[in-house]
């Protein structure tokens, strides 16, 4: 076998094993503890690629969980959810936004740990995520949460640390969905 024919080999061999991965795993270290997700490339693999780009920037060291939605502090929505929001990075260096892959398309639903894109109107999310607790099929494609009925982008699921992701949603408050302190997250790294 010639040599270029052996390079060739052994770079399909490597490009082959790295498409068929399909999921790839990050820690979020908060001060309450720490949070594995499970990123599913291969099922939404724009979202992912976006939330790895702020991971592997850095972007997300030293931002916060700064909100949590609780069944009691929701008090004007017709359609409660419970989730806790984090990763809002200084606007001066947010990536542009992405297209929403909706749930209609992934597959990947808001179930309990889902990991998920935050945003205001489709094709808006950019550093904001959230993570659900408990199953949210409202946050789905033709869910009522939002008006326009696409949903959000689910990109993932946490693994180990859902006791942490409910110690931070107990923070909130009655009146307010603001996280007072904010859960400051450490760091989000690959594992």
């Amino acid at each position: 076998m010639k040599k270029t024919s052996v390079h060739l080999v052994f770079l399909l061999f490597i490009i082959s094993n790295l498409t068929a991965q399909k999921k790839e795993v990050c820690i979020i270290k908060t001060t309450l503890g720490d949070i594995t997700v499970e990123l599913y490339f291969k099922k939404a693999p724009i979202t992912v690629a976006n939330f790895l780009k702020y991971v592997d920037a850095h972007l997300y060291d030293n931002t916060s969980f700064f909100r949590s939605v609780t069944l009691n502090n929701q008090p004007k929505d017709v359609v409660k959810i419970e989730v806790i929001q984090g990763g809002e990075v200084d606007s001066t260096k947010v990536f542009a936004p992405i297209p929403l892959e909706r749930t209609s398309q992934t597959g990947l639903l808001h179930k309990n740990g889902a990991i998920s894109m935050a945003r205001g109107k489709p094709d808006s999310a950019t550093s904001s995520f959230f993570i659900c607790i408990n199953d949210q099929p409202s946050l789905d494609f033709e869910g009522k949460r939002n008006k326009d009925g696409q949903g959000f982008a689910a990109f993932g699921k946490v693994t180990k640390g859902m006791n942490v992701v409910k110690k931070i949603q107990q923070i909130a408050s009655i009146n307010s969905q603001n996280i007072k302190p904010p859960v400051l997250i450490l760091s989000i790294k690959r594992e």
